[in-house]
């Protein structure tokens, strides 16, 4: 008497790859009204990196999320940023630098915005 054979299962196939950086805390120059200049203020960011799908063994074989922390560091050092749009669409530009990345969402939230809320801010999504 023979056993049934199992019934073949497909391999499974990678869909994407996703690197992601939640609740980055930073000191910001930011905002445009008067109580804002020559001050800073936290923000806390969001940052979601999708990569083409791909086996990775090694650092190399992925976006170092290090990375994301280095450019927001990175643009604020350069000084005043006036909306937290602004500041969101060009980490994300400069996120999108890199060409393994197909599609970065970076939420940028202002904890001092508004008195009654806990945050208000924005999101950014950019795909090639």
């Amino acid at each position: 008497m023979s056993l049934p054979r199992p019934t073949p299962v497909s391999e499974p196939v990678a869909e994407g790859l996703t690197v992601f950086v939640r609740g980055l805390e930073v000191e910001a120059a930011i905002g445009v009204h008067d109580h804002e200049l020559g001050r800073t203020q936290p923000l806390v960011l969001d940052v979601e990196l999708q990569l083409a799908p791909r086996s990775v063994r090694r650092l190399e074989d992925t976006y170092n999320y290090e990375g994301v922390v280095e450019a927001a560091r990175a643009l604020l050092a350069e000084g005043h940023i006036g909306l937290v749009e602004t500041f969101a669409e060009r980490l994300a530009e400069a996120l999108m630098a890199d060409h393994r990345i197909r599609r970065c969402r970076v939420a940028v939230a202002k904890s001092e915005a508004l008195k009654d809320a806990r945050a208000a801010g924005c999101e950014v999504v950019l795909v090639r």
